[in-house]
């Protein structure tokens, strides 16, 4: 489906401070979200604001994300908004003041109000993005859900059409300040997250190998 190519606005996603690490470039918001798969999922639950790590999915219209803790609310407030962020951090910003001193990062802010996914095909669907984006190929290598596993599990899909977008990337701001002059040292510490060698379940049966998709990852 094509998209259109700027976000909307909104009181809640209106970049307010640091504005100019805000974006409205929707195929920012595309990237940030593929470039990941786990998410942390504001919600009120009993009174109680709770922020809840968990996996998710992007079709590029739609959240797909496990939320029982979220489902727990929703039947309390079938209308009650949520918040998901998904953020990246790309490296340390070390100037020559700690008042300068930063984060290169890529984050997106998601709200809504989540719709549990009930019906069978629709949430195999679901579940199948939500997989696939964790670790692609794995949805028609491994055993799917039976009847009573779907049953089971709680998914919500959200709308992307009510998000933010912030980045930061390159050296620190005080390279042209008085703070220049002092001699220190001032720059980037990058960091890189990597796919280890995969680690066989003791259980597996000997000369069970290691499926192509899952070998590719290494180094990643």
């Amino acid at each position: 489906m094509a998209h259109n190519r700027t976000l909307r606005e909104t009181d809640r996603t209106r970049h307010r401070r640091l504005r100019e690490q805000g974006s409205l470039d929707r195929g920012q918001l595309d990237a940030v979200l593929q470039a990941g798969f786990v998410c942390h999922l504001g919600v009120t639950l009993d009174g109680a604001v709770m922020v809840v790590p968990t996996v998710y999915g992007s079709d590029g219209d739609t959240l797909y994300f496990h939320g029982s803790v979220a489902s727990r609310s929703l039947l309390a407030s079938p209308q009650a908004p949520v918040c998901v962020t998904v953020t990246h951090v790309d490296g340390l910003v070390l100037a020559r003041s700690v008042f300068e001193h930063g984060v290169n990062y890529r984050s997106a802010m998601i709200y809504g109000v989540p719709r549990p996914v009930t019906d069978p095909e629709h949430k195999l669907a679901g579940l199948r993005c939500l997989t696939e984006q964790a670790a692609p190929g794995q949805w028609d290598y491994a055993r799917r859900p039976s009847r009573k596993e779907l049953a089971a599990t709680s998914l919500l899909a959200l709308s992307l059409d009510e998000a933010s977008v912030k980045l930061r990337s390159g050296p620190p701001d005080d390279g042209d300040s008085p703070d220049a002059e002092l001699g220190i040292w001032a720059g980037v510490l990058p960091l890189h997250t990597v796919w280890g060698a995969p680690e066989p379940d003791p259980a597996l049966a000997p000369g069970t190998a290691v499926p192509k998709h899952i070998g590719l990852r290494e180094g990643m």
